[in-house]
């Protein structure tokens, strides 16, 4: 019944019918014919017992799809290309996810209130998630990370205060393991970090100490919290992007996933700033004239910060890696993820194929940044072939690029060989930067006041 029709399975699907290969194991039917069927199924499909995610690694695209998605049946248009990626967000992260979501595409779908497509999974965990203005977004996820931390001190602050009483109902070494652990993130770690926590709060509570029932309020900030900032380029590239900046330039353990399109989709289809050299957008009605701002070149000046730029259409593997070393990093990280849309031009069922060209071409190279302290590493992995398809050959298939051809074809070679260009030398800048040595910079220990100081 949530089916939108859109046939992005049905292209994606590897398995064919060896009698009739074009047969494959999940095929589009007319929704009368199998609907009342079809229900009786999903009801035995959702009775079906989950895997464990404690028992399997997820940094494999197989395992990764063992975990329940928190994010289900959302507004979005049909094929939508940046839906699949919050979906694998809150498979690997979604029972402690916080999410602040710019104000976009992905703010309709993902707060279309007073239904949303976020979930919870069977212990009623899920990922928690508000909305921001366009302009404000980065800044108000950095408050969150904030949030997070002062109220995690807080915690520890008043375990150190009831430590004493603390050990005696629980022993010294359960007690150092809450502090030891709150930053465990494996699935693993957070779990034992729970069930740890749950003894601590059962023995605060027989405590008769305010500050023990200040403990109880905090204990949930005692488990480590995935703090995402999301939204599209119209944020990222353009309106929010001084807001970006600051929260790059943090050094705070923020994760940043921006749903690139290419364009201001929500809005009605304007050229930003992310609109490569070519297209035709609103304000950009005979090709958008110059290049393509490089985030993730932006982004990597820092020296501190993990970016990576993905397209899971053309390698679910890199992105399913790319989104847990993010995570992983105890820092600030940016994934930059290739989002197919309906103001592109194509069909829409071929989403998944059309980001692969994508990369074939040229236009979205895939690659890693992984800061490093160590002086030989070379942090810049290029996760993509060199360029095997002319770019021609993609903007032909898409009509924001195909359309100028039409109407203005000399202005349409003209840009179209420039973005030839671009393309060559965006390759060969990437393909140095693999060869070149870098350490991330150090971070200097936080700084605190005296009572008697004053901010400066």
């Amino acid at each position: 019944d949530d089916c939108t029709g859109c046939g992005v399975c049905v292209q994606a699907c590897p398995a064919h019918d060896k009698s009739s290969v074009k047969r494959k194991s999940i095929n589009m039917r007319p929704v009368g014919e199998v609907a009342d069927v079809e229900r009786g199924r999903w009801e035995s499909f959702l009775a079906v017992e989950s895997a464990d995610p404690a028992l399997w690694d997820p940094s494999s695209v197989k395992t990764s799809q063992l975990r329940r998605p928190l994010f289900e049946f959302s507004g979005a248009c049909a094929g939508c290309g940046e839906t699949p990626y919050i979906k694998l967000l809150t498979q690997l992260f979604g029972d402690h996810a916080i999410i602040a979501n710019a104000t976009g595409c992905s703010s309709i779908y993902g707060g279309n209130l007073p239904t949303t497509p976020y979930s919870v999974d069977e212990h009623g965990r899920g990922p928690a998630w508000a909305n921001s203005l366009f302009e404000d977004n980065a800044e108000f996820g950095l408050g969150i990370r904030l949030a997070v931390e002062a109220q995690q001190n807080a915690a520890l602050d008043a375990i150190a205060v009831l430590r004493p009483h603390l050990e005696d109902a629980l022993g010294t070494a359960l007690v150092d393991a809450v502090v030891e652990n709150v930053d465990a993130g494996d699935e693993s770690g957070i779990r034992e970090q729970r069930g740890r926590v749950e003894q601590l709060v059962d023995a605060a509570r027989l405590l008769d100490d305010p500050r023990a029932a200040r403990l109880v309020e905090l204990s949930n900030a005692l488990v480590r919290r995935s703090v995402w900032i999301v939204g599209g380029d119209g944020w990222a590239y353009d309106i929010g992007a001084g807001g970006l900046d600051h929260v790059l330039g943090s050094g705070r353990d923020v994760n940043i996933l921006v749903l690139d399109t290419e364009v201001y989709s929500n809005t009605g289809g304007q050229a930003s700033k992310a609109t490569p050299r070519g297209a035709v957008a609103k304000f950009a009605a005979s090709g958008k004239p110059i290049v393509k701002k490089d985030l993730g070149l932006e982004a990597m000046s820092y020296g501190d910060v993990y970016v990576a730029k993905i397209a899971l259409g053309a390698s679910d593997v890199q992105t399913v890696k790319a989104l847990l070393e993010a995570e992983a990093h105890r820092g600030v990280s940016i994934v930059i993820a290739y989002s197919t849309c309906i103001a592109h031009g194509f069909e829409m069922s071929r989403s998944m194929t059309q980001q692969k060209l994508a990369v074939q071409s040229g236009h979205w190279p895939l690659y890693r940044y992984h800061p490093s302290a160590d002086g030989e590493a070379h942090p810049f992995h290029l996760d993509s072939a060199e360029p095997s398809v002319p770019y021609g050959d993609f903007t032909a298939s898409e009509a924001r690029f195909s359309m100028l051809a039409r109407s203005n074809p000399e202005r349409a070679a003209e840009l179209g060989a420039l973005a030839q260009d671009d393309v060559t030398t965006r390759w060969s800048h990437y393909a140095q930067l693999q060869e070149i040595h870098r350490s991330a910079p150090g971070h200097a220990g936080a700084s605190t006041l005296d009572d008697t100081e004053e901010e400066p």
